[in-house]
């Protein structure tokens, strides 16, 4: 594993931040980290990236300890925030090189980094302009080749992508992926569930400072219900009538709902189910308005672990 957190707690007064955190994240994931606001994951991150200090519990990063190998950890590490931390006044190949050689590098070394991360990451283009004339997804892109100057082993992400348009939201999709794909462990933090969903081979879920849930997405949407098949009927059919010969003919209840006109059936299984309201449907002479299959998505999975009442996550 390239990331483990065992036990980590943190009190700041009164508030207990992180109360038993654990975490296990292999080399070149990305992992997602979800939570409510004050959930913990802010200093979770902070802490794995050895800005803080826990009060009980250990951790590694890349093999090293965060609280007795601090100065490993944070040469082998990246950590991009919320804002951007590029010069808008420089180019994009002159902040590079900047932070390269902030980061130690000779002139020439700085040099040949910036090229290639401009090349990695679609900038190459643009490197000569001011960071002031890029767009959100182009800044945000430089950020976080900015973090792989070192090409880090893990790259801490926190929500990177607050504030962009879809299409600058895609364009960072695109290069977290490329990061992972070179090797590197990506933790990100976000608020957009959509985004863990289409990034994240696993997410774990925080609320009250621990980790309550821990999967990848699909395992997690079956956990808090099967897939649905809702029908709409025609205004005015028989409804209750409908309920029942379709259920029997399916061999799952049909819960009606009079006043949006449908019927859903809970199926388990997306195509099996969806296969059998169909065959249903023909037999019982029956056709609808339209047909929809629903998955469970992973908000409902948010909504659902953090609803829990903080003694049930004990």
């Amino acid at each position: 594993m390239n990331l483990v957190a065992n036990g980590l707690r943190k009190r700041y007064g009164d508030v207990q931040a992180l109360d038993g955190f654990d975490l296990a994240v292999g080399r070149g994931v990305i992992h997602g980290l979800l939570g409510p606001n004050g959930a913990g994951k802010t200093t979770a991150v902070k802490a794995l990236a050895t800005l803080i200090d826990v009060d009980e519990g250990t951790a590694e990063v890349a093999g090293f300890d965060v609280r007795t190998q601090a100065a490993q950890v944070r040469r082998r590490i990246g950590l991009i925030g919320q804002n951007a931390a590029v010069d808008e006044i420089l180019g994009g190949r002159q902040n590079l090189v900047m932070f390269g050689r902030l980061y130690g590098l000779s002139t020439v070394d700085a040099r040949a980094a910036a090229d290639r991360l401009l090349d990695m990451f679609g900038l190459t283009e643009a490197a000569e302009r001011a960071v002031s004339t890029y767009s959100g997804g182009m800044r945000r892109r430089l950020d976080i080749a900015a973090g792989f100057i070192l090409t880090p082993a893990v790259l801490f992400l926190d929500e990177p992508t607050t504030g962009l348009d879809p299409r600058a939201r895609n364009e960072v999709w695109a290069a977290v992926r490329e990061v992972a794909a070179a090797g590197t462990t990506v933790l990100l933090t976000t608020q957009y569930l959509d985004e863990a969903d289409q990034l994240a081979a696993r997410v774990s879920v925080m609320n009250h400072g621990r980790i309550v849930a821990n999967d990848t997405p699909d395992v997690l949407k079956r956990e808090i219900g099967g897939d649905r098949v809702t029908l709409t009927i025609a205004p005015g059919a028989p409804l209750d009538e409908l309920a029942e010969r379709l259920g029997v003919a399916v061999g799952i209840p049909a819960v009606p709902d009079a006043d949006a006109d449908t019927l859903t059936f809970e199926v388990g299984s997306g195509v099996t189910g969806l296969s059998r309201v169909v065959r249903a449907l023909d037999e019982c002479g029956v056709t609808p308005e339209d047909l929809v299959l629903r998955r469970p998505t992973l908000d409902e999975v948010f909504l659902t672990l953090t609803a829990t009442p903080r003694e049930a996550t004990k």
